[in-house]
């Protein structure tokens, strides 16, 4: 079974590119389920109905959102009804929406978590250590025979402590937030699959999916500026994860760059 994640999408040119390439991706790896960070997809910041249904029409069976989960708020009048849609499970207890999901796929039940890192990312968060432990015990008490991580963090440190602490527990381990896809993909001895950020799905000629000049002139000036979506053509980032069904482990990880 191929499992296909696609790194953080930003604004209009990413979510094009998911519009143009998925399906093409999805039959050249032979992808059996997939899933896409949307919580930059809509002019950088959150995410709205229509571009989930486009996620939805191209492909993706799970969304997954981050830091900007609540960027717009019209989020608040679906993501309680939309259950393929998730948001971090350890944000503060009694917020809309849902932390994970499970899925029929095949003969394999998946479970996706989604988590927030609490290095250098804001916000007040549980520990994403102790909330997948939670949510993994609730899941496979479910009957979820497969197990999806993703922790969406600043510090690789906490993403890599995380896949350390999870390697004898989860299936899939992978980070996003940075939009800088990492090259230190690996498959630990249980079988576990890893990579530290799976990178980003949105404007090439950007900086992290910005604007060059609007993101310059912050780190130049050190005065506020607001961001604003880079244009022009796309890179999309994603990797794909090769689950045996008989060995119950991951035997291949691909980076896709397109």
């Amino acid at each position: 079974m191929n499992i296909l994640v696609i790194g953080d999408v930003v604004g209009k040119v990413g979510v094009d590119a998911v519009k143009n390439h998925l399906k093409e991706i999805k039959e050249k790896y032979d992808v059996s389920f997939t899933i896409v960070n949307g919580e930059n997809s809509a002019d950088g910041m959150g995410i709205t109905k229509a571009i989930l249904d486009s996620f939805y029409k191209s492909g993706a069976d799970v969304v997954t959102m981050g830091n900007h989960t609540w960027g717009k708020k019209e989020i608040f009048s679906f993501i309680d009804s939309e259950e393929r849609l998730i948001r971090p499970a350890n944000y503060a207890s009694g917020l809309p929406g849902n932390g994970t999901v499970l899925l029929m796929c095949g003969n394999e039940k998946i479970g996706v978590i989604d988590l927030i890192g609490r290095v250098n990312v804001g916000g007040s968060f549980d520990s994403p250590f102790e909330r997948a432990d939670a949510e993994i015990e609730h899941l496979k008490s479910k009957g979820a025979s497969i197990i999806i991580i993703e922790i969406h963090a600043e510090a690789t440190a906490e993403k890599i402590a995380l896949a350390y602490y999870l390697k004898d527990k989860a299936n899939i381990v992978y980070g996003t937030h940075t939009h800088v896809q990492t090259a230190d993909e690996k498959i630990y001895e249980t079988g576990m699959g890893y990579i530290t950020d799976i990178g980003m799905t949105g404007p090439k000629n950007s900086i992290i999916g910005m604007e060059p000049n609007t993101a310059l002139k912050r780190f130049l000036t050190q005065m506020p500026e607001r961001y604003a979506c880079a244009q022009g053509p796309s890179i999309l980032n994603g990797v794909v994860f090769t689950f045996d069904e008989q060995s119950r482990k991951i035997t291949k990880i691909e980076k896709i760059n397109i």
